[in-house]
């Protein structure tokens, strides 16, 4: 993997990169949708690739493992081709769902057994069979095995998780670097900054992270419930510590403004679950800020979902249409608004890299949180 800096912006930490992988590059800061379990929700790979049109998705080792299960994805030739998408994918290492999972797992210095949610069957997740897990899935961007910590936390308690998050890191490294890649092209491996919202702890595990030497880095452990403000404040002093010349990837973030502001502070990499999963729940995000598309005020309102929007849906349907198939609960209405916030997302990203470029990004995101923060 090779990473470009091409851009940085005067006035904040904002960059604009490129990456180049096995399956093309990557124009960062890039926003990466969510295809948990090789799906992005409600989306065709079509519309994924001509509509929305993302250099990179992300895929999950846990999901991915417990279905259809590695074996499948093996004998399909990998996840890209499993799912028919010739563009990159970074696979999570299921350290995010085992946090999820607190009343089904225990973890240990070895590893984590954990309790499927699909048929209670237990399995164990160690940094190697993770590391296994996810050459066979064939993912561009690995992820180093880690434990999040949940928000909030008791700082003994995120002091000895970090710890064994680094000892982790290690025993995928090591791994890593014996089990070579499986379908013909080369896999990166990203570790992740762990340490809570304790300022010490953070510049701890960014140090350690940033002396792996690894092709690009990773801020787990936010956006876990913590306020917006201590988010940025870690964010910031991660970013300060992390290489200059390796992509920072924020893990699970965010909101449109949340990422606009990660941005400013040195971010290059974003995913979440928020513009799918709001979508269904008839949120969309535009430039001018949030609608509910489900309140009555658009039941009449035969203008285009969003005459910004980059997807054909945005001026294809209009308002009342989309609000009636909700009225109605039909799939299709979330399908629609799946592919509009995606869009957006995308949009927004690209936007910024626009701004910094021609030196003007702040200026630019400043006015962008102030439009996004209304309710229409």
């Amino acid at each position: 993997m090779k990473f470009e800096l091409k851009s940085t912006d005067g006035l904040s930490k904002a960059r604009a990169g490129l990456i180049t992988t096995g399956h093309g590059k990557i124009e960062t800061p890039i926003f990466m949708p969510v295809g948990t379990v090789a799906s992005v929700k409600g989306v065709h790979q079509r519309e994924l690739k001509e509509d929305i049109n993302p250099d990179i998705i992300l895929g999950n080792t846990y999901h991915l493992y417990l279905r259809p299960k590695t074996d499948i994805l093996e004998k399909a030739g990998g996840l890209h081709k499993f799912m028919n998408w010739d563009r990159n994918i970074l696979t999570d290492s299921g350290g995010y769902q085992v946090y999820s999972l607190s009343a089904n797992r225990k973890i240990k210095e070895e590893g984590v057994k954990f309790k499927s949610h699909i048929d209670g069957s237990y399995h164990f997740f160690t940094p190697e069979n993770v590391m296994e897990i996810q050459r066979l899935i064939g993912a561009d961007i690995m992820m180093a095995f880690d434990e999040c910590t949940p928000y909030p936390c008791d700082y003994n308690y995120a002091k000895r998780s970090m710890h064994m998050t680094h000892r982790w890191l290690d025993r995928c490294v090591q791994h890593f670097n014996k089990v070579p890649p499986k379908y013909g092209y080369d896999q990166a491996l990203f570790p992740i900054v762990q340490g809570s919202t304790y300022k010490d702890l953070r510049i701890q595990s960014a140090e350690y992270i940033a002396g792996v030497g690894a092709e690009g880095n990773a801020i787990g452990g936010l956006s876990v419930g913590e306020p917006a403000e201590e988010m940025y404040a870690m964010t910031e002093l991660v970013c300060g510590i992390l290489p200059q010349d390796k992509p920072r990837y924020l893990m699970g973030v965010g909101t449109p403004i949340n990422i606009l502001e990660n941005i400013a502070l040195g971010v290059d990499m974003f995913d979440c679950v928020m513009p799918t999963r709001n979508a269904r729940n008839g949120m969309l995000f535009t430039a001018h800020g949030v609608i509910n598309i489900k309140n009555k005020k658009w039941e009449d309102d035969f203008s285009p979902i969003d005459e910004m929007g980059i997807t054909y849906v945005d001026t294809y349907y209009t308002k009342a249409y989309l609000r009636h198939l909700f009225a109605a609960n039909e799939y299709l209405g979330k399908q629609i608004a799946s592919i509009h916030n995606l869009g957006f997302y995308l949009w927004l990203v690209r936007e910024a890299r626009k701004h910094i470029l021609a030196g003007d990004f702040s200026e630019w995101k400043n006015k962008m949180v102030k439009q996004m923060d209304n309710r229409l």
